[in-house]
């Protein structure tokens, strides 16, 4: 039986197995977690449904002192495996070197014993997190790491009390819809999520996997989309779509906004991120999101819409955070997608 006080892993290989404490951490802060909850929520009701546990799911949790300090996942989705995500109880300014370096360690050592190595294709978690366990990583399996990260990024909310309902700015002789995607829509939706995949290398997709997206995000219904027409002409344009694909019970994640270089500079993503946020948070305490620390163009739309901690030169706001993805050698391993 190890220490209390030393830190330990449990490794567990379904969502029906995670004790209820692990469950607790995650719900108390679903934002912060929503690349593990959700996730984890989906699983348990496969399971529950008898659909079986996933292919070779399973999540790796640290503890010590009697608390739980890390939550590592490692999961599927529709369209392919999901990067290692990391979930910590701890706020950023308590992960110093001293406190990560014998946790990461155990973390480490633990996913090394469960994954082949070819499984492990990016790490994604907080900056400092994120660092220090790829470092680890690649001492234990050879591995390299790249140096450019795959992404870095803002992790930001929008509450009930923060956001921003305005009218937006039309343009004269244009007719707006803003509404959940349908059937119909299919084609368009995955022309946006081919383009959008073709900016995030190397996530990207191919034709036949922007179709199989778009169908998922269709009959989940995870997407809204922004139509634009003239008045008078049945036929429109789909300038933007939003999606939101890790929603908890209290928090919605956005995880891909993308207009239509046609129609960009005429505020589509903007109107459609308020729109789906307003109808997002009338079920939801909070909307989550990402947004990358080199793309000012976002940041300014998710501040105006209510997003914390966005202005520039503004205050710190407690799970605002930075967080980092480390790819790994792609000649070592098999890429995933998200």
């Amino acid at each position: 039986m190890p220490s209390i006080v030393e830190p330990y892993t449990t490794t567990y290989h379904s969502a029906s197995a995670l004790p209820a404490a692990i469950w607790d951490a995650l719900r108390s802060n679903p934002q912060n977690s929503n690349t593990i909850l959700p996730i984890a929520i989906k699983s348990l009701a496969r399971e529950e449904a008898g659909l079986g546990q996933g292919r070779d799911q399973f999540w790796i949790v640290v503890h010590s002192l009697g608390a739980i300090d890390f939550v590592l996942s490692v999961t599927n989705g529709d369209i392919g495996t999901y990067p290692v995500f990391v979930f910590t109880t701890h706020p950023t300014h308590r992960l110093t070197h001293d406190f990560l370096l014998p946790r990461l360690s155990r973390l480490a050592e633990a996913l090394r014993a469960a994954v082949p190595v070819e499984r492990v294709y990016s790490f994604f978690a907080p900056d400092a997190v994120t660092e220090m366990l790829v470092e680890m990583w690649c001492a234990l399996t050879g591995v390299r790491a790249y140096h450019d990260p795959y992404y870095h990024a803002k992790l930001t909310y929008c509450t009930k009390s923060s956001f921003v309902n305005r009218q937006m700015t039309t343009f004269p002789g244009l007719v707006y819809e803003l509404r959940p995607a349908v059937e119909n829509d299919l084609e368009a939706v995955a022309s946006l999520c081919y383009q959008f995949a073709a900016d995030s290398d190397p996530f990207v997709l191919t034709h036949e996997g922007a179709i199989k997206e778009a169908a998922t995000l269709i009959r989940g219904g995870q997407v809204w989309v922004h139509g634009v027409r003239r008045p008078g002409d049945p036929r429109e344009d789909i300038a933007s779509i939003a999606a939101f694909t890790r929603n908890s019970e209290t928090v919605a994640t956005i995880s891909k906004v993308f207009t239509n270089p046609n129609w960009r500079r005429r505020g589509c993503a903007e109107r459609l991120v308020r729109r789906v946020c307003k109808h997002l948070l009338a079920t939801k305490q909070s909307v989550a999101l990402y947004v990358a620390h080199n793309n000012p163009a976002a940041t300014n739309v998710y501040h105006r819409v209510g997003f914390l901690g966005l202005a520039e030169g503004a205050a710190p706001v407690e799970g605002v955070d930075s967080w980092l993805e480390i790819g790994l050698d792609r000649s070592k391993i098999e890429l995933g997608h998200w």
